[in-house]
C-alpha cells in the first residue's frame, strides 16, 4: 500500500496509523498527528481503491452502503500491511493507534470489528458502523475516541450511537465528542482527541 513513514522523536509512544477520508492520501492527516502526538512515529497510508479517481480504503455500493465483501478483503489487506510495515520500519506492532477520518475511520473501526488486538487504540472521526450482525472480538479496555457532528448530513446520530454501543459492548473504553457541526473535522474535536491521547498513552 502506498504510504509514508516518519520516525518517532520520543521512544515508547504508540505509532500513529493515519487513514484518510475519500479523496485523500497518505499525507492528509499529518497535521492532525502533529497536533495529537507530535513526537510519535507516523505511518500514513493511502487507500487501494479508487472511486471516480478518488482514493478510498474499500468500495461502497452507494452513499452509506458498503460493499461488505470488499470491506472484509480490504480490512484483511490493511491488517497484513500493518504486520509488514512493523517489520520493515521496526516499530512495535502491538502499539498502534489509528487516527481515521470518514472512510479511514470506517476501515479503522473495521479492524476492531474483525481482528482482536489489531490496534492499541483509535481516534475515529465521523465514522459509521462497518458491519452489523457480527460478533466483535473483545476490545479489552482499548481506548477509543469518537468524534461526531450533531448535524452531520452523512452520518445520523443514531448511527454514531450504535457504533459507540457496539464498541462498549466489546469492552472498549469509549470517549465521545459531539460537535455542533456537520461532517467536517473541527479544531475542537482534534484538541479533544489530543487530550484523550495524552491521558491514555503518555505516561
Amino acid at each position: 500500500m502506498k504510504h509514508i513513514f516518519k520516525e518517532a522523536t520520543e521512544e515508547n509512544l504508540p505509532t500513529l496509523v493515519l487513514l484518510h477520508g475519500t479523496g485523500g492520501n497518505e499525507e492528509d492527516l499529518l497535521p492532525l498527528a502533529d497536533i495529537i502526538a507530535p513526537k510519535a512515529a507516523v505511518l500514513g497510508i493511502r487507500g487501494n481503491v479508487l472511486e471516480n479517481g478518488m482514493p478510498r480504503f474499500f468500495r461502497r455500493l452507494s452513499e452509506g452502503v458498503f460493499d461488505e465483501e470488499d470491506l472484509i478483503f480490504r480490512t484483511k489487506e490493511l491488517n497484513e500491511f500493518l504486520d509488514e510495515a512493523a517489520e520493515n520500519y521496526h516499530f512495535n506492532r502491538e502499539n498502534l493507534v489509528a487516527i481515521g477520518y470518514s472512510n479511514g475511520a470506517n476501515i479503522a473501526a473495521s479492524l476492531l470489528y474483525h481482528y482482536q488486538s489489531s490496534l492499541k487504540g483509535a481516534a475515529l472521526f465521523h465514522a459509521m458502523v462497518p458491519r452489523r450482525d457480527v460478533e466483535i472480538p473483545s476490545a479489552n479496555e482499548v481506548p477509543i475516541f469518537i468524534g461526531a457532528g450533531k448535524l452531520d448530513p452523512l452520518i445520523p446520530a443514531k448511527e454514531t450511537k450504535e457504533l459507540i454501543d457496539d464498541l462498549n459492548r466489546a469492552g472498549a473504553n469509549v470517549t465521545e465528542y459531539w460537535g455542533e457541526g456537520g461532517h467536517q473535522l473541527t479544531r475542537d474535536e482534534v484538541i479533544d482527541a489530543k487530550r484523550w491521547f495524552e491521558e491514555n498513552f503518555i505516561k
